[in-house]
């Protein structure tokens, strides 16, 4: 347990001097959204085609990519049944905080605690619950948002042109092909892919507002609740109950309690949901997430012991 808060407290630190940063205008909102770009588009798929160019599967984990899309399809099924008050807009919001996950967060626990092969699982949980999370957000804001003449989505064209989905499959047919980067590609990959994590985190904390998270309501806490405590639960249950090796299922624990991703905000204000709502569920997901994901990854210890 003491290795998984020598991971978290570094995560925290650096989420925090994001936040700071922002505070004292150290960037101008512009240059955020240049980081957040470049990190999205350029050294997040270096990193991901390097690390699963390069990986050691015996297998592909399809147990593990199983429960992944299982309980974020529940958490899905979850935000349909919210009561008819929180139909229209909130509700789409309310299912896309349920379905996102922070990838940033989670690869950089599963690299502090299981190295290599940590950061390999995990970029496999970005390809599958990124892909998902996608189809269902997009669905569920333009199907609950208010009328509009917006032009609608094309899911399809939006995941074959997703940077993180196309670098996934670029690094596992690399892998199965067995043409891994070697010499000067795999050198660059590697520098940029260094980028990844540390402004990746900046970025989460810079997009944190902690006046949403004041203003937060009834409706905001509960489903905050349940994604931060039902979203692990199930992945653990189901990890469990179909003998999900002991790494996957720590990968699967560690993703699961990730708090909502911050580009969520984005997304609901681009597609007619409620953004107010979006903003609220990211900012006290981040802040009581750094409670939750010790607890969840001590329950998983225990279900080793």
């Amino acid at each position: 347990m003491l290795a998984f808060f020598y991971a978290l407290i570094p995560v925290v630190l650096i989420t925090a001097l994001g936040w700071l940063l922002a505070k004292q205008n150290f960037l101008a909102a512009d240059g955020w959204r240049a980081i957040e770009k470049l990190v999205y588009f350029i050294f997040f798929p270096a990193l991901i085609i390097n690390v699963l160019a390069g990986a050691s599967f015996e297998t592909v984990p399809w147990a593990m990519v199983l429960v992944l899309i299982g309980s974020q399809s529940t958490l899905a099924l979850l935000g349909l049944l919210a009561k008819r008050a929180d139909d229209g807009p909130r509700k789409g919001s309310i299912i896309q905080s349920n379905v996102r996950w922070n990838t940033f967060v989670g690869l950089s626990m599963g690299s502090a605690l299981f190295g290599e092969a940590g950061l390999a699982l995990m970029a496999i949980a970005v390809a599958v619950l990124t892909s998902t999370a996608n189809v269902m957000s997009v669905l569920a804001l333009t199907h609950f948002a208010e009328a509009s003449e917006k032009k609608k989505p094309h899911i399809l064209m939006d995941m074959i042109r997703n940077p993180l989905i196309v670098s996934c499959v670029v690094g596992i047919v690399l892998n199965l092909m067995g043409i891994a980067p070697s010499g000067i590609a795999e050198e660059t990959l590697d520098i940029l892919g260094q980028a990844t994590l540390a402004l990746g985190l900046l970025v989460v904390g810079a997009a944190v507002d902690l006046e949403a998270f004041k203003r937060a309501g009834r409706t905001t806490l509960t489903w905050s609740m349940v994604r931060l405590l039902v979203f692990p639960i199930v992945a653990l249950a189901a990890g469990l109950l179909i003998n999900l090796p002991s790494n996957s299922l720590a990968i699967v624990a560690i993703a699961a309690a990730t708090p909502t991703a911050s580009s969520g905000y984005i997304l609901a204000r681009q597609l007619g949901g409620d953004a107010t709502l979006s903003a609220n569920l990211i900012a006290v997901q981040t802040v009581f997430s750094v409670l939750t994901m010790p607890a969840f990854y001590a329950l998983f210890l225990l279900t080793q012991a």
